[in-house]
């Protein structure tokens, strides 16, 4: 008994390490993330002329943006289907600098909205409103340019005359972006559960990714991966995103990460 005690111990300490280490390192992987496509992100919020950002960086005007000076478009909507089809939405929980803005906030959030709720269950029929969004404008709409990004002075200063010269269109879209994004206040990772287009495609793209953090027979609903997630879901469920915080709160042992049995 107390070799077995011991025993039990001893895998729980690893398993809390390895866990630890994991979160690390993708830590360091969303600050990667972070800086790579950090400037990006924010010009597309604040200074991209067109309502659906980091798809027409080839006819944008602002030379500043990583997005024109690196092409970073070409290269990331090419990589991006192939992360999904290998690991699902984990380019959400590790290299998204908006996911990692989101849940760093996303812990003085008072309101979870744990996985099991009616709003996380919705949530990803509720992604597919921003997924339309984005395909009417960018597709159906023309994609046309609805402000002047205006350079002078500084960036702030830049953005400040931006809003005063784009059309309405463009002003609602960067107010409704900020607005649900600073609703994760409140309500946790608002942003990344409920309205991102990308996030959204991803979504419902996972179903068919080779390796995944999933759930065993041995689950007895507990729980208590839910508490550990930052985007308060459970593995392989609406919103996981494979960050694998999950794989030490187990108390049954019962969470993996890699290709799941009977998958073929």
């Amino acid at each position: 008994m107390l070799d077995a005690a011991k025993a039990t111990q001893s895998t729980t300490g690893r398993k809390g390490a390895n866990a630890k280490a994991l979160k690390r390192w993708r830590r360091v992987s969303q600050l990667c993330g972070a800086a790579i496509f950090g400037q990006w992100s924010f010009y597309g919020i604040f200074r991209c002329p067109f309502i659906v950002p980091f798809v027409s960086c080839q006819s944008c005007p602002v030379i500043t943006c990583h997005g024109r000076i690196f092409t970073l478009f070409w290269g990331f909507w090419l990589l991006l289907p192939i992360s999904v089809f290998i690991f699902g939405r984990a380019f959400c929980g590790w290299a998204c600098p908006a996911g990692l803005v989101h849940q760093l906030i996303a812990k003085a959030a008072p309101v979870k909205l744990r996985a099991g709720n009616i709003a996380t269950r919705m949530a990803p029929y509720l992604l597919l409103l921003g997924i339309g969004a984005a395909l009417y404008f960018w597709w159906v709409a023309g994609q046309s340019r609805e402000a002047i990004p205006i350079r002078t002075g500084g960036f702030f200063e830049s953005v400040r005359l931006t809003f005063e010269h784009a059309q309405a269109i463009w002003i609602i879209r960067t107010l409704a972006v900020l607005g649900v994004a600073t609703l994760g206040l409140l309500v946790s990772n608002t942003w990344c559960r409920f309205a991102c287009p990308t996030g959204g495609l991803l979504e419902w793209l996972k179903p068919v990714s080779v390796f995944n953090v999933y759930k065993t027979d041995r689950c007895n609903d507990c729980g208590k991966c839910a508490l550990i997630c930052e985007m308060d879901t459970r593995p392989a469920e609406a919103n996981c995103t494979n960050c694998g915080d999950c794989l030490a709160g187990c108390p049954r042992n019962a969470i993996h990460i890699g290709r799941r049995p009977g998958r073929h």
